[in-house]
């Protein structure tokens, strides 16, 4: 039997404790407390107890995002309607939420201007970006580039995620519509479109995430993934395509940058025979995959990464990653029954 036929059929029988169907956050907790996932330098003990609420008071449908603002608080975007923001402090203990009008909130992006924090979240249901204060005040709305000539119709931009420079200009990631990436100064004028639906290296399938990577000063970039296709992509700032990165058999959702390792949420396993088959991704400095935590280890032959699957069924379509000042993990998840947040936590 191959390593890869038999990664799959045993992808929901590795750590059989957890290999359960789905189940909500409240589930388990005792089998889980000492529970360590992630490989080489980046493990994690789970607690699948962070952040929980009551549901009736404080619903979530999917959670999307989540970003820490500046006073180490935790920002989770939902796109329920009753409450779409939902901030904790690190603990999980809940402090305050708002939100009601922003049915298909998916990206959040924090920003600061003159020391005081801001969010943009786009919302791809409203076909709109929307720029707001950290207690939900609106500063502007953003409309599809009608203007470019590339949409016949609002219908067809249904943004994903955006990205700041240091300097505020920041970028749009249609990654539900028609694929293109928008770049905008601080104030919301168009500066510049590229990309577009296709499979060349300058085209996406699911231009799903965008993160600014100034990891190297000299040369900063973007990164962008191309989710259908398995690939993150890397553009320089003016919109040109510079490189791919493959990591087969994971559709990754946006790249998050901490210090000088980037980290993803994988919605799911591409060939996994269980859907709800996601795990996290972190990569090192030089773009190689050294932990997935929930899934196999990373390995590398002849310079290519081997593809990856699920090997504990904790997560169900992971969409996104926060790191704290801590270097522990919250991961906010899509289409997984209404669960909150789980937090893992360095070790």
């Amino acid at each position: 039997m191959s390593r890869r036929i038999f990664l799959k059929k045993s992808s929901c029988l590795t750590l059989g404790i957890l290999a359960y169907p789905a189940f909500s956050n409240a589930l388990f907790f005792d089998a889980m407390d000492d529970v360590i996932i992630g490989h080489n330098s980046h493990k994690y003990k789970v607690n699948l107890n962070w952040g929980n609420l009551d549901p009736l008071k404080t619903p979530v449908k999917d959670c999307h995002e989540m970003v820490q603002d500046s006073k180490g608080r935790i920002v989770l975007l939902t796109n329920h309607t009753k409450n779409n923001v939902i901030i904790y402090d690190k603990s999980g203990k809940l402090l305050e939420t708002w939100g009601t009008n922003y049915p298909g909130a998916h990206g959040l992006t924090l920003l600061k201007e003159n020391g005081e924090d801001f969010l943009l979240i786009t919302d791809y249901e409203r076909h709109q970006i929307i720029k707001t204060t950290l207690d939900g005040k609106v500063i502007f709305e953003l409309d599809y580039p009608a203007d470019t000539g590339k949409y016949n119709s609002k219908e067809e931009f249904k943004p994903t995620e955006t990205t700041v420079l240091e300097n505020g200009d920041f970028y749009v990631a249609d990654g539900y519509g028609n694929q293109y990436i928008t770049h905008y100064n601080h104030k919301g004028q168009l500066l510049n479109i590229f990309g577009g639906r296709g499979t060349e290296d300058e085209h996406f399938l699911n231009a799903h995430g965008i993160c600014f990577d100034n990891r190297d000063k000299e040369n900063p970039c973007l990164l962008i993934t191309a989710r259908e296709m398995n690939i993150l992509k890397r553009f320089s700032l003016d919109g040109k395509y510079l490189s791919s990165i493959n990591v087969p058999g994971a559709l990754i959702c946006r790249p998050v940058i901490h210090k000088n390792d980037i980290y993803f949420a994988v919605l799911k396993s591409k060939e996994a025979p269980n859907d709800d088959s996601g795990f996290l991704l972190i990569m090192n400095k030089d773009n190689e995959v050294v932990s997935c935590p929930g899934a196999t280890a990373p390995s590398y032959r002849e310079q290519q990464l081997e593809d990856l699957y699920q090997t504990v069924r904790l997560f169900k379509h992971p969409h996104d990653v926060c790191i704290d000042d801590d270097e522990n993990l919250y991961v906010a998840q899509w289409n997984s029954g209404q669960t909150y947040p789980i937090k893992l936590i360095r070790v």
